[in-house]
């Protein structure tokens, strides 16, 4: 290898012959340097950017850093400023935003040092004033290319320091144009960043120089000699054209500049032209470096170095730390090490002390070409594009090499570096160090920690956070965190429901525990979940640091939420209300956007738990997602209650087992009709999304999409107004319209923006009206959810009130401040409140009656606010129109709308507070108050269910026609107004400088920019293309100003306007404009609107342009021209349904349509366009209609175009008829149909395909049938039953013509009741009939249905047993029913009335007997019905005549003529028998007369007697009458006389029994009084409904003690299991009479009578903080004893056991202690109690007391044994008080 050694040149000749040359040394073989010296210039490139300093890759494999105060001066003046004002430099940005890895930068070496570790530092500095220090005024060319980093940011451009003294360089911003938009992404270059700088001009001898940044220029700058350089200025990074000198297998000697020599070494040849060099051969190299002493020059030939500017690539990081098994040697050098190939082709780097252990085991002689080895990477160098490897064992065998290689959860093993107050510090590897934070060096809190560690010593640690970006390691030495085996939980993505794992308590309060994991991750442990046992206080239970097993519940990845849990014994169900953990093997998945109805499970915290219906699937729909609006969802949220169904409830996401559900009309809209983006690569800058608040951060809102996109708007983002504090502005989950204004790919970021300047709707006033009727409709579903509350009074009264409604109530209180409280048994339980200026000018005293009228109910708070102004009280009567504009007062605020009073009128009106989701903001000025005067459009002129007009504030006409920013242009060009001197026709020419869909902006010259629209770009505009795509960006146009547009406003201003020249001009590049043959020029919208739209006349076909489909109007938005719009509602979009459905996916952005004229809007500032070529609803018109109401039997009801409103009969349906002709028709569904008539406002239509398709052939079963001539004799007809009347059955045949079915043609069965026609012919029967007769002149169609007429079976079964016409028992039935008809015919001519004048006789029809002629009238009918019910009603004192009217039928059945026979018997049969008595009482003799007397007497006296028998019950109504006058103030009697009349079902007599008892009972009389009320409320509660149970217990509250009636109320009911009801009472109860303590314990009772013994111990913590202290010993003691009762005795003696630990001598608690005991514990426990108690100290005469009790219980359940202990114990108490007593 000597031999071979070679000499290369240090540097190279020197410029002048004189100086001689440069001197010469021999060098290694492999000439790479392995030794910086200071001063000496590198071309580096960043590897790492770190907060303090950038990590530099050097050429051959070494590092460098640079301090962050060696960037340049500039920025180093900044940070001592930040540091001295210890506040935040918005323009100081971090070096990691400034040097992004793969940056090729100039340094040079300040310093060469070694590290404690041995290790080389190399210190290097960017600052222009070190790299540049050779360079001087003089010496500056132009062509250079220097370094320099932005010094200053100036109006025009930059200050660049390139660190030549007395030299200012300038960067003008036109020159940086370039640079900014495709290197810095469009962001303003910043204080601090590094450039290559073209020099482009030097003036005044260097003093002043220009530069330039241009990407092309700098990557094709070489340096020359002209730039005179020089070896002591030549700098790293130049490119050189060169030429070879010498070649070796080392690398290559160069010459370059003429006169300088340098070297390439074998590592910077280029790799594809390895061999081909030869001697002379030219080409281009870069510097790398330049020794400050020897002028030693090194060059680069690598195709990256040679274009200036250009970024180098990294290896990707999963290779580092990779073990290559086989390394193949592909070169060895012997002073610097060996090339190897690795498995993969790539080549590596290992250096020279990286191919041994140590020096002595090195064997050159291993690592001949060819040889294998073992290695692993360690590093990458990017500056010489090669991996290093390592053949170290060790190295190869260590589990860590890097930061990156430790994750958290990883055991690792150390050593102690130091002990210091805030931890301990270990040294992992040589490179990597950990710190075990003061809390973690073991598992309990260590005082001394340096008695159990000591510097030095080996330890076992585990990683809890690894943070490689900021080389940051925590580590624990937890036994049992380290040792344990359970998962390692790092990340809230892992913690699926049901997993176990060990955390570290961090937090121990009152609500809990806060238990944290690896990587930051941590969890709360609620109170109820820390035992099974309840913990009071936790903190004192659990402590910090302690290590604890858990169970997950519940997890929360995006809000990063985790709910834990100590009980792991009882899952997989939860502890608080049996919530199922979710199925890990739950097969059914929902996607987002499917819809789903949900059941409510139970309330938390953040929202709802609910059960999908259809799988019964456990999910979570979040509060802030139940509506759009915030105050709906909390309202809500309130009243829902569990086993409540929600319908329509949206997927959001079905993520880790986790359902997320979304109820927001907005978000489920857009999912619907797909105005969402699903990933990343969808969105488009200028999108309009509808979103949620994620987040509110201090810098800006964090809004959530559809489908789990979330972006960023910032704080100037986020509202038009001056932005203080975000969280005014906004909260969490509430609905937003975010524009996105740009996306980062790389870091997959959105920016947003909410401005409503920029998402605002066209029509602000429908907007805000939508959003007023949403909120509304809203309150209205609220409404019917109380109204399902039975059991609240305050939920029926709530629901009960709308505004608008006049209630007379009772002043309660008035305040000083003027206002005024009410009462009232319509408003029980709500606070009712009327402000001093609703009061007015009225004097409230208490007590008053007073007539109020509701402004507003606030179902939240429960309140009321109402008004007795005289001008609400008592509205005028005024006939109101929608649209029109009324002045109004604001007599109240809430939330989301306001109610204002029409001042004409007095009428109540709602005006919403926003105009937009995003409008959320206002300043105190702005907001309205009560008394304001505002004008208002009505909206609605009938109040409906809302009690209220529903308006907008403002003209019907604002803001209409003002052009919004984001029509025009977006927030990218954001077009100023600049002054020009363009006039109206003028030609200018431009280049395109961006495409949109509806119109291109041109550059006119640098700083004007004109507008051209769609519309203006072709004469002859092909349907279904899109003009704009004919224009490219960069492409020269020619055009013609056809007007200008004010930059504010975007109306088109008149040529005249002194503003025209300040606008942005308006172009047409039509040929026929540039012609000059166009009379293009747009009208100003100064003028009126409708005249603009006067030209155009309805019918007219014109071309358009799509704007968008808005989705929430459902109609097409367009432009016609630059300043006319249109609007195509949806119906007339098209004729195909199934376009309807997507409009979106039909019609593209600058589409080019043909429409016709149909009108204009309301505001006459858009035309009503049509695209199916529909401009009226004339006859034969053919369009697509929806369908509103079906009406059985009868139509459909379908709104048309125009606002219109057709019909269509069941006969128009369908081309043939079927059995449910309405039975595929649901409302919404969207029909084609055809007028076939428009008269008088009154549309008929048809669906029938045979009209709304005419060139369709397909065969019409059933004809149209418009009149009887269309009805041919023979023909067989299908129609449907219309009624079954007396003379027949008839048969609608279509809409106008009626036929008629005798009866006797209907069945060939003998049927004698008509209601079995009526049973198997209900209306709307599908019938086959076949025409027997027609009369023309008197449209009447007779018609069969019998079998043998129409084939087919007969209407009614066989299996009905009906006999048959044909055979002898139907004939014998028919004849017997004929001659009946013939002979109550005969009656009715004996007993005929005279006839009525004006109507017509029926005449029967020759041989026929089944009715009359078909125009017999219906009135006639309804008097028969009238006359056989009058006829049924006929007293028995009438004379038995059957009285008939002249409109008598042949239809009487038999019933009817056989009532009065069997009447005329009976009354017969009367009279005889008072006949005989009559003669009985003429026969008797007065002896038998007396004795009858006698008799009588007897009887009286008999009752006289039993009446006077004290002991006899009462058995009648008078008998209870004479009990309760004799005792009248016995509720005893009066109770027992209303459960008489209850026992009769009578309710209004035992209710007037009662309130006689109240009246009657004496006042003194309590008691009495209170059992009838008592009795008066159990009659309500078991008979009455709950509104009149409250009215009674209202009027017993007033006149009784209240506590007792409450109670007895509960007590009422609790016994008839109504618990509910008897919580909420229970509750009311506790706040009314908090200091009873009854109460409390009552409560308790029916608490733990229900098993409820959690609530019972939360009730007594409630008790001790109402009640006295005084009291709280008794109350506990109680409490016990209802524990020992009805609930836990354990917690019962803890109770008591606790107490007496404070109260030892408390001596009644012990006796009922020992009382309790006696009856529920045993016999040991007993004894232990009393032996306790006899050796307390306590006065004699109390222990004596106790001796006798112990003494008393061992007698009855001990043996004398024990009872000789107690005789024992008492004696040596005795002598133990004795001996006491002497001493």
């Amino acid at each position: 290898m000597t031999s071979m050694e070679e000499n290369f040149p240090r540097g190279g000749t020197q410029k002048k012959p004189s100086e001689g040359k440069a001197p010469r040394r021999p060098i290694e073989q492999d000439n790479l340097f392995d030794a910086l010296s200071e001063g000496m210039l590198l071309l580096g490139c960043v590897k790492e950017s770190n907060d303090f300093e950038l990590v530099v890759s050097l050429p051959n494999g070494l590092t460098g850093f640079v301090q962050v105060t060696h960037i340049c001066d500039a920025y180093s003046k900044m940070l001592n400023e930040q540091v001295a004002t210890e506040e935040l430099l918005e323009d100081l940005n971090s070096l990691s935003d400034l040097y992004p890895p793969g940056m090729l930068i100039r340094c040079t070496v300040t310093s060469v040092g070694k590290t404690m570790d041995g290790h080389q530092s190399v210190k290097l500095s960017i600052n222009p004033k070190d790299v540049n220090k050779a360079l001087n005024t003089t010496a500056l060319r132009s062509g250079m290319l220097l370094s320099g980093l932005i010094s200053s940011v100036e109006d025009h451009g930059y200050l660049i320091d390139i660190g030549v003294s007395g030299a200012k360089a300038f960067l003008p911003r036109q020159k940086s144009q370039s640079c900014i938009k495709s290197a810095n992404k469009g962001a303003e270059l910043k204080i601090g960043q590094y450039l290559n700088c073209l020099i482009e001009e030097v003036k005044n001898n260097g003093r002043i120089v220009r530069l330039s940044i241009s990407r092309s220029a700098v990557a094709a700058a070489i340096a020359t000699e002209e730039q005179n350089w020089t070896l002591s200025n030549l700098l790293p990074g130049l490119v050189v054209k060169a030429q070879v000198q010498k070649v070796t297998p080392y690398g290559i000697t160069l010459s370059f500049l003429s006169s300088f020599t340098g070297i390439v070494d074998f590592m910077h040849l280029d790799p594809k032209k390895v061999g081909s060099y030869s001697q002379s051969q030219t080409m281009k190299a870069c510097i790398l470096s330049v020794h400050p002493t020897s002028k030693a020059v090194r060059l680069t030939l690598r195709q990256v170095f040679l274009q200036p500017g250009s970024m180098l690539g990294q290896l990707a990081s999963s290779r580092i730390g990779m073990v290559v098994e086989e390394a193949a040697v592909k070169s060895f050098h012997a002073k610097t090490g060996a090339i190897f190939e690795l498995d993969d082709g790539t080549l590596a780097f290992a250096r020279l002390k990286h191919l041994s252990d140590t020096k002595k085991s090195f064997k050159p002689g291993a690592f001949k070409t060819g040889s294998k080895h073992r290695c692993r990477i360690i590093d990458y160098s990017l500056m010489d594009e090669l991996a290093l490897l390592s053949l170290k064992h060790r190295i190869i065998a260590a589990p860590f090499l890097r930061y990156q290689d430790i994750c958290p959860g990883h055991v690792v093993e150390g050593k102690v570096l130091a002990l210091k107050p805030l931890g301990m510090q270990v040294k992992v590897t040589d490179h990597i160090r950990g710190l075990v934070p003061h809390l973690h060096l073991a598992d309990v809190l260590l005082k001394q920690p340096e008695k159990k560690y000591s510097v030095g010593g080996e330890v076992k640690c585990r990683v809890l956070i690894s943070n490689p970006e900021e080389k940051k390691l925590i580590l624990t030495l937890k036994k049992t965190l380290v040792t344990s085996k359970f998962p390692v939980l790092t990340s809230y993505e892992a913690a699926k429901p049901g997993l176990i794992a060990h955390g570290f308590i961090v937090c121990a309060r009152e609500f809990g525990c806060i238990v944290k994991f690896y990587n930051d991750v941590k969890g709360l442990v609620p109170k109820n979940e820390l035992s099974s046992e309840p913990i009071p206080s936790p903190e004192k239970v659990f402590y910090k640091g302690q290590v604890v097993k858990v169970i997950v519940l519940k997890c929360e990845p995006e809000q990063e939420k985790l709910l834990l849990s100590f009980k792991l014994m009882s899952r997989p169900v939860s502890e608080d209300g049996g919530e199922q953990i979710p199925k890990k093997n739950r097969k059914v998945t929902y996607e987002t956007g499917q819809m789903v109805d949900v059941k409510v499970l139970k309330k938390k915290d953040n929202g709802l738990e609910v059960s999908i219906l259809s799988d019964n699937v456990s999910a979570h729909l979040p509060m802030m997602h139940l509506s759009d609006h915030v105050v709906n969802c909390k309202l809500l949220y309130h009243w829902l209650q569990e086993g409540d169904i929600l319908h329509r409830v949206m997927c959001l996401s079905d993520k880790g087992g986790h359902i997320t559900l979304c109820r927001k009309p907005a978000v489920i809209s857009a999912v619907q009709e797909e105005q969402v983006v699903r990933s990343f690569s969808e969105i488009q800058p200028g999108m309009q999304l509808a979103g949620y608040v994620r987040n509110i951060m201090s810098y800006g809102v964090f809004v959530e999409f559809p489908f789990g996109l979330a972006g960023l708007a910032p704080k100037a983002a986020m509202s038009d107004k001056f932005v203080t504090d975000t969280k005014d502005h906004f909260v969490v989950g509430q609905t937003v319209v975010a524009n996105v204004i740009s996306m980062d790919e790389e870091k997959q970021r959105i920016l947003l923006c909410l401005k409503l300047s920029e998402v605002g709707s066209e029509d602000p006033v429908a907007e805000s009206f939508s959003l007023l009727s949403q909120c509304f409709e809203e309150l209205k579903e609220v409404r019917g959810i109380m109204s399902r509350r039975n059991h609240s009074k305050v939920a029926q009264n709530l629901c009960g009130l709308i505004p608008g409604q006049k209630l007379e109530l009772v002043v309660q209180e008035v305040q000083g401040d003027g206002s005024a409280f009410f009462n009232g048994s319509c408003v029980a339980g709500l606070t009712v409140t009327a402000t001093r200026y609703h009061v007015g000018d009225k004097c409230l005293v208490a007590g008053q009656k007073a007539r109020v009228l509701v402004l507003h109910v606030d179902a939240l708070k429960s309140a009321v606010h109402v008004s007795l102004r005289e001008e609400l009280l008592h509205p005028k009567a005024k006939r109101l129109m929608e649209n029109s504009q009324h002045p109004a007062v604001v007599q109240h605020v809430a939330e989301e709308s306001a109610i204002a009073s029409l001042v004409e009128t007095g009428q109540l009106t709602a005006i919403p507070v926003a105009s937009h989701f995003n409008d959320t903001f206002r300043f105190d000025s702005e907001k309205l108050k009560v008394g304001q005067a505002v004008s208002v459009t009505l909206k609605t002129v009938v109040t409906g269910d809302h009690g209220v007009l529903l308006a907008v504030q403002g003209p019907a006409k604002k803001r209409t026609f003002i052009r919004s920013q984001k029509e025009s242009e977006t927030v990218e060009e954001g077009l100023a107004a600049v002054k020009h001197s363009l006039c109206l026709g003028d030609m200018v020419k431009g280049t395109v400088k961006s495409v949109r869909p509806t119109y291109v902006t041109v550059a006119i010259d640098d700083k004007l920019t004109g507008s051209i629209h769609t519309s203006q770009i072709l004469d002859e505009v092909p349907i279904g293309t899109f003009p704009t795509s004919r224009l490219k960006a960069g492409q020269k146009v020619t055009a013609r100003v056809i007007g200008g547009r004010d930059v504010k406003t975007h109306r088109y201003l008149p040529i005249t306007h002194p503003h025209f020249t300040q606008s942005i001009p308006e172009l047409s590049i039509r040929p026929s404009d540039l012609k000059g043959d166009g009379d293009t020029a747009l009208s100003p919208e100064g003028d009126n609107p409708s005249e603009r739209l006067r030209p155009y006349k309805a019918g007219q076909t014109v071309t358009c342009f799509v704007k968008k489909y808005n989705t929430i109007k459902t109609w097409l938005e367009v432009e016609i021209t630059p300043e006319i719009r249109g609007r195509v509602p949806q119906l007339l979009l098209s004729l195909n349904p199934k376009v309807l459905k997507h409009p979106e996916k039909s019609f593209k952005n600058g589409q080019a349509l043909s429409a016709k004229v149909t009108g204009t809007d309301a505001s006459e500032t858009n035309l009503c366009l049509s695209l199916t070529g529909v401009h009226s609803l004339a006859e034969g018109t053919v369009t697509l209609g929806t369908i509103t109401k079906v009406t059985p039997h009868v139509c459909l009801t379908i709104a048309l175009p125009f606002g219109k409103t057709g019909k269509a009969s069941i006969f128009h349906l369908s081309d043939s008829y079927a059995e449910q002709p309405l039975e595929n028709f649901s409302i919404g569904k969207l029909v084609r149909c055809c007028v076939l008539s428009n008269e008088d406002n009154k549309i008929e239509i048809s669906l029938r395909q045979s009209r709304t398709n005419p060139k369709s052939k397909n065969k019409v079963e059933d004809p149209e049938i418009t009149c009887v001539e269309d009805v041919r004799e023979g023909q067989l007809v299908r129609g449907y039953v219309k009624s079954v009347k007396q003379s027949g059955v008839f048969c609608s045949l279509s809409s106008s013509v009626v036929g008629r079915v005798q009866f006797h043609k209907v069945v060939p069965f003998f049927i004698p009741k008509q209601s079995l026609y009526e049973q198997y012919m209900p209306e709307g029967k599908f019938l086959i009939a076949k025409v027997l007769s027609v009369n023309n002149r008197e449209s009447h169609v007779e018609l069969s249905l019998l079998p043998e007429d129409t084939g087919k079976p007969s209407i009614l079964p066989e299996s009905l047993g009906l006999p048959h016409c044909d055979t002898d028992e139907g004939k014998e039935k028919r004849e017997e029913f004929k001659k009946l008809k013939a002979k109550r015919k005969r009656r009715v001519s004996e007993g005929e009335q005279e006839v009525k004048p004006g109507k017509k006789r029926s005449h029967l029809m020759d041989g026929d007997d089944s009715g009359i002629e078909v125009y017999c009238r219906e009135e006639e009918e309804e008097e028969d019905e009238e006359n056989k019910r009058k006829s049924k009603e006929t007293k028995r004192a009438e004379a038995p005549r059957l009285q008939v009217s002249s409109g008598f039928t042949w239809d009487e059945s038999l019933n009817a003529l056989e009532m009065p026979v069997s009447n005329r018997k009976e009354e017969s049969s009367d009279s005889e028998e008072e006949d005989d008595t009559q003669s009985m009482r003429k026969k008797q003799t007065k002896k038998e007369q007396e004795q009858e007397k006698q008799r009588v007497e007897k009887e009286l006296s008999k009752i006289e007697a039993a009446l006077m028998d004290p002991s006899r019950q009462p058995q009648t109504a008078d008998d209870f009458d004479r009990l309760v006058l004799s005792n009248p103030s016995s509720s005893i009697l009066w109770l027992q006389y209303m459960a008489f009349h209850l026992q009769a079902t009578e309710l209004e007599k035992a209710r007037a029994v009662a309130e006689r008892a109240l009246k009657t009972i004496s006042f003194r009389e309590e008691q009495e009084k209170l059992n009838v009320w008592v009795a008066l409320l159990n009659l309500e509660n078991m008979y009455g409904t709950e509104e009149t149970l409250m009215k009674v217990f209202e009027r017993a509250v007033q006149y009784n003690e209240p506590l007792k009636v409450f109670q007895h109320l509960a007590d009422i009911y609790a016994s008839s299991e109504k618990y509910q009801q008897a919580d909420d009472l229970y509750n009311t109860m506790l706040k009314r009479f908090r200091q009873e303590k009854s109460m409390w314990l009552k409560y308790a009772t029916f608490l733990l009578k229900r098993g409820q013994v959690e609530a019972t111990h939360r009730l007594l913590e409630r008790a001790l903080k109402g009640l006295p202290d005084k009291e709280h010993v008794d109350v506990i003691s109680k409490f016990a004893q209802l524990e020992f009762h009805f609930g836990d005795p354990e917690h019962a003696k803890a109770i008591f056991e606790s107490t007496l630990s404070s109260y030892p001598k408390r001596t009644d608690i012990w006796s009922i202690y020992i009382d309790m005991m006696i009856k529920h514990g045993s016999q040991k426990e007993v004894r232990d109690i009393f032996e306790r108690v006899i050796h307390l100290s306590l006065a004699a005469k109390r222990m004596k007391f106790f001796f006798k009790r112990y003494l008393d219980y061992e007698k009855k359940c001990g043996t004398s044994e024990t009872i000789q202990a107690v005789k024992v114990a008492a004696l040596e108490y005795v002598e133990s008080k004795s001996s006491l007593a002497e001493s």
